[in-house]
């Protein structure tokens, strides 16, 4: 028996700077995996991800696991959270304003 579709993100490496970024609903590619786009349907996330495949300035999209969160998508696994903290050598990316660094 085939597992239900669980929520989705599309997700990406920008092509010049690597960075991890995500599909927006309006079309947006976003550093923030809160701006992320959530999707509940099975044919709109596969439709999405082949727009994202076609889009220029990324490579590698995907559709990533994600859950509802109070302030946006939220990453389920280890590794999606991981990519959404960015690069994990201080003091760079999404990571330079952290305090502890």
């Amino acid at each position: 028996m085939r597992r239900p579709f669980t929520p989705r993100i599309v997700t990406a490496n920008a092509l010049v700077e690597g960075d991890v970024v995500y599909l927006t609903a309006d079309d947006r590619w976003s550093r923030d995996h809160r701006d992320a786009e959530l999707i509940e349907d099975e044919a709109h996330a596969q439709l999405r991800l082949l727009e994202a495949q076609a889009s220029p300035g990324v490579v590698g999209a995907v559709l990533a696991e994600a859950r509802a969160g109070a302030n946006g998508p939220e990453p389920v696994h280890f590794r999606d959270a991981f990519r959404a903290a960015g690069p994990s050598n201080y003091p760079h990316g999404k990571q330079e304003s952290r305090s502890d660094a």
